[in-house]
């Protein structure tokens, strides 16, 4: 389980936030641009570091402002940003087997992903959504505990967005991994969630309220 109650002093407002995402849950932090869902999962991750408290996962403190900012690389999560953030100059398979031990386990995800063919590709050869599969394959190279997806489907067009969806909703049964997603769609909000937490102004509000 992952376990979130933090404080981060932002420009315009404080991020004040406090929730929990289970095993079996995708969550899904909604609302509107510029609310501090993005921060949220850069404090998750450890890319932003909140101003006050505590972030747990499975009961590992990965961060406490007065003890503990575990780096990066050792928090064990899956990160997949907006625009993908694919490295350009390496191909499809470069780019999911960068950092690992086991290139098996990398043939074996572009297999599960049905992006083998993309093998030699580079990211400007490919389409949006063969762009989000690379990055979702890279996310989850590392094999983590916590899978975090920042606006993964807002550049894809309808139907590519609607395999995306099914797509998630296949991994997250299959993988049994917590995933917190960001999204200004409610309609996508309630189709991928077991529970939606709607950010506003850096404050959290459960449930949505009405739009």
């Amino acid at each position: 389980m992952l376990t979130v109650d933090i404080q981060k002093q932002l420009s315009h407002f404080e991020l004040t936030t406090s929730f929990t995402v289970a095993k079996d849950e995708i969550v899904v932090l909604f609302g509107p641009s510029g609310s501090g869902k993005t921060t949220i999962l850069n404090c998750i991750a450890g890319l932003s570091k909140p101003t006050a408290g505590q972030i747990t996962l499975h009961n590992r403190v990965l961060f406490d402002h007065k003890r503990v900012n575990v780096p990066i690389q050792q928090r064990n999560i899956g990160y997949l940003f907006q625009a993908y953030a694919l490295f350009p100059h390496l191909t499809a398979w470069e780019n999911i087997a960068y950092g690992m031990k086991s290139q098996p386990f990398a043939e074996h995800l572009m297999e599960e992903l049905g992006i083998v063919h993309l093998k030699e590709q580079y990211p400007h050869e490919i389409s949006g959504g063969e762009k989000q599969r690379v990055a979702i394959a890279r996310a989850l190279a590392t094999e983590p505990e916590l899978l975090l997806l920042d606006e993964p489907f807002s550049a894809l067009d309808d139907e590519t967005k609607e395999k995306g969806h099914r797509e998630l909703l296949r991994l997250h049964e299959q993988w049994e991994i917590p995933i917190l997603l960001v999204t200004h769609s409610k309609a996508e909000a309630e189709k991928l969630s077991n529970r939606i937490l709607y950010v506003n102004e850096g404050q959290l509000i459960e449930p949505t309220p009405s739009m």
